[in-house]
């Protein structure tokens, strides 16, 4: 087997990386991370990444959709780089998807509009709704969180092997 173009080399070396970085740094141990790794409201939630993600916390908001999004990377992580090198990534992905498919995090209120609970807009400027009784956003579903709630079924769909699994590069050319 040839070996690897020194360009996927550098792009299989940058996503892991990334998804090492989220794994470690970023994500609570369900998976789900919270809006800013470097959130001055995180400082009072303690060892933060030993424990699941608490959306209701009273100090700094977890952001679902950014988590949906790492799940698809992990996923697709580890599916490029096999069963054995990739199972890592994968699981980390899977552990993700099982976290935001609880009913911690999917609208179940027939009157909720959306799909995807506690994504966060821009908390910076302040365009987050926080709910009466609350200090931080919470509850509120986004259009990109429930496109990607949505790519993030359809992927582990495709990749339990029910349905195609197009990609745009396979990294075999």
């Amino acid at each position: 087997m040839a070996s690897k173009p020194k360009v996927l080399k550098a792009f299989e070396q940058a996503a892991r990386a990334t998804c090492d970085f989220y794994i470690t740094q970023a994500a609570a141990a369900d998976g789900v991370c919270y809006w800013d790794t470097g959130a001055p409201g995180l400082v009072h939630l303690g060892d933060y990444r030993e424990r699941p993600a608490d959306p209701y916390n009273s100090h700094e908001p977890v952001d679902a959709s950014a988590s949906a999004i790492a799940a698809q990377g992990l996923l697709r992580l580890g599916r490029f780089l096999g069963a054995r090198a990739g199972s890592r990534y994968t699981q980390a992905g899977l552990t993700v998807a099982r976290t935001l498919l609880s009913d911690d995090y999917l609208a179940t209120d027939p009157k909720h509009q959306g799909i995807l609970l506690h994504s966060v807009y821009h908390r910076p400027n302040g365009w987050d709704f926080i709910p009466p009784g609350r200090t931080v956003p919470c509850g509120e579903s986004s259009m990109w969180g429930d496109y990607h709630m949505l790519e993030l079924g359809n992927l582990i769909k495709r990749v339990a092997g029910r349905g195609t699994y197009p990609v745009f590069f396979d990294g075999k050319a």
